[in-house]
């Protein structure tokens, strides 16, 4: 009943050109072969800030190959928010999908070599250097965060690319270093044609935050209920955690809209585009209303 649904959510995200994705792990105990111990990987894909309707999707998949989001996006064009994973780098092979990084990843690096620094010589230490430059980074986007996407566009350019190429020429001088710093140096350094991009596009975003955001509360659940027992239970808590999680981020209630589909699914022809249609979100959200 819900995976006609999940299917819906998903046609409907990939007509979006701006996408974040994130991954974590799972245990399935009994996947075909595949010990009870290895790791299996719940996928995240949503939309973004720009988006008319927001759609969280979760998908179940026994590895962290890249073919698992290369054919869930089969045949999307546009930006995907993503973090390091080289995995997400390879889906522009094909010259249809803009990687866009995150900065917020490149800042958690240079906190780390902030750590073991004593707090009187943190002010004056390399690491704390990289660090303001993402800071400023961010302070720039919540100046304009409320501004149309073409302005926030050319407030970067302004304000932004400067910081960006100052930056560049820092991390190009810091690249002889060593320990934690020198990891966050070069690490920075190896992602930077994926952290500049969202300077292209006024409605990307400098981080993937927004899908860290989404995947937390699967990794929540996933201290509580430990693992699922086989491929087809992560499949079916992919669709629901979907339905659920996107249900939420229309701000609607998970228990209200939930109670909707199981009363009206039953009743209707989930072939028939314009029934499936009134179970979407949106139009649970606007019958609500009315």
């Amino acid at each position: 009943m819900a995976e006609p649904i999940y299917n819906e959510l998903h046609r409907l995200l990939l007509t979006n050109e701006v996408l974040h994705s994130d991954e974590t792990h799972l245990q399935v105990i009994n996947g075909p072969g595949k010990s009870a111990q290895s790791k299996s990987y719940m996928w995240l894909y949503r939309t973004s800030s720009d988006a008319k309707n927001s759609i969280i999707l979760y998908e179940y998949q026994p590895s962290r190959s890249a073919m698992h989001p290369d054919k869930f996006l089969d045949g999307w064009s546009g930006f995907l928010h993503a973090d390091g994973y080289s995995g997400y780098h390879s889906l522009e092979k094909n010259g249809n999908i803009t990687v866009i990084g995150c900065i917020a990843h490149a800042r958690r690096k240079f906190n780390d070599a902030l750590k073991g620094i004593a707090e009187k010589d943190l002010s004056t230490s390399a690491a704390y250097i990289g660090k303001k430059y993402c800071d400023k980074l961010f302070s720039i986007e919540a100046d304009i965060k409320n501004l149309t996407s073409e302005n926030r566009y050319n407030e970067r350019l302004k304000r932004s690319r400067p910081v960006m190429d100052e930056f560049f020429l820092w991390l190009n001088a810091e690249s002889y270093s060593k320990g934690l710093h020198g990891n966050a140096v070069n690490y920075t350094l190896k992602q930077w044609k994926y952290l500049e991009r969202y300077l292209i596009d006024g409605r990307l975003e400098i981080s993937n935050n927004r899908a860290e955001r989404s995947i937390k509360p699967f990794v929540i659940g996933r201290k509580n209920w430990l693992f699922s027992n086989t491929p087809k239970g992560a499949k079916a808590s992919a669709i629901i955690y979907s339905i659920v999680e996107t249900a939420k981020e229309n701000d609607l209630n998970p228990y209200d809209y939930l109670t909707y589909i199981f009363r009206q699914a039953p009743n209707l022809d989930l072939h028939n585009s314009e029934h499936l249609n009134s179970l979407m979100p949106q139009y649970f959200k606007n019958t609500a209303r009315a």
